[in-house]
């Protein structure tokens, strides 16, 4: 399946979608959700938790009015989930993998060094049972209700203040990080720290610590990194993608009738799709805007890049075997699964250009 027809898959949603607000227009419950985030602001606030919002409004005829606070406005903004199972919001959106320490079964469904690309992933969440597997496991683990909201391509490996290559120049970095990543980058030698989203540029401009990853090439725009770190490393192969997620309170959910929740899963599968796409087509514009800022594009050593994903991969067969948590096995089972059933399709699916 190409690009194309995932657009073609949201249109078709979008119709549905449409259909179904103009029906809700004639009545039915009204809604005032407060959103829980864990960002400041930018693309993932912007094009994610916002553009949510802001369907939900038009495709139910105005009955959802749900008002997104920054990180940090209705409780913790790495804790969101919390904040909403606990009522002090009715919905919140997130990167799962904030949880990992809590449950490392949280990073499978939000990327991680040995996971597969975006493209693939959205084929594992939306057709191969992810969704399905993620829901379970959220209202098991925690007691909400989750599913995937926003999505990113590959991210970038680092802004820094000094150059970053080979694995040498990875040794002693002081690495500002989030979920897994944190204790696999100690493997290749970095000295990671996490932090909240609006921590990261102070402490970067201050020399607090050497480098950041964040987000995509686009969405590393707004945060200002470029401006106190004038080395950009590339690829994201510690996050090659980064589905976000849409946790919503379990008491909340029970009491919407059946459409209502039917819409909701529709408008965020339409969301997720769309930034996809957009994020893709801003990166590239975002490349030549970083070199035009005199940001050094650098290009990881592909011995950077192998032991990454192989530390990654590794982290992830270890901890399905040790049996502590028993929702990993079978979700990395399944990825397993669908990544095999996949290994080969490059080899029909992409045609070879020849380069000028």
């Amino acid at each position: 399946m190409k690009r194309r027809n995932f657009v073609n898959a949201a249109i078709g949603s979008a119709g549905l979608m449409a259909a179904a607000g103009a029906a809700a227009q004639a009545g039915g419950p009204t809604y005032n959700w407060k959103m829980a985030t864990g960002w400041a602001g930018g693309p993932v606030m912007d094009v994610g938790a916002k553009a949510f919002c802001e369907r939900m409004a038009f495709f139910s005829g105005g009955r959802f009015k749900i008002q997104p606070f920054p990180g940090g406005g209705l409780g913790n903004a790495l804790k969101v989930p919390e904040t909403v199972k606990n009522g002090l919001a009715e919905c919140g959106h997130t990167w799962m993998g904030y949880d990992w320490g809590k449950d490392p079964t949280t990073v499978l469904f939000g990327g991680y060094a040995g996971t597969f690309d975006t493209e693939r992933m959205l084929h594992w969440l939306y057709e191969s049972g992810g969704v399905d597997l993620q829901r379970q496991f959220r209202d098991e683990a925690d007691g909400v209700i989750s599913m995937p909201l926003f999505i990113r391509t590959a991210e970038v490996f680092l802004h820094s203040r000094k150059p970053v290559k080979s694995l040498a120049d990875l040794k002693g970095l002081k690495l500002r990080t989030a979920g897994a990543w944190l204790e696999m980058s100690k493997d290749l030698g970095a000295a990671p720290v996490t932090t909240a989203a609006g921590d990261v540029f102070p402490m970067l401009e201050r020399g607090a610590i050497d480098a950041t990853e964040w987000g995509t090439l686009w969405e590393n725009i707004s945060p200002g990194f470029y401006k106190v770190a004038k080395y950009l490393s590339y690829p994201g192969v510690h996050q090659p993608t980064a589905p976000f997620e849409l946790v919503i309170n379990k008491d909340v959910w029970n009491k919407m009738p059946p459409a209502d929740r039917q819409l909701v899963e529709l408008v965020a599968k339409l969301v997720t799709m769309e930034t996809w796409t957009r994020i893709g087509a801003e990166d590239v514009k975002a490349f030549d805007f970083f070199k035009k800022q005199g940001v050094q594009m650098v290009e990881l050593d592909d011995e950077v890049q192998f032991a990454a994903r192989k530390i990654g991969l590794d982290w992830a067969e270890k901890t399905a075997k040790d049996g502590k948590y028993k929702w990993f096995a079978k979700v990395h089972k399944s990825q397993v699964d669908f990544d095999a059933a996949w290994r080969d399709a490059d080899h029909w699916r992409k045609v070879k250009v020849k380069q000028a």
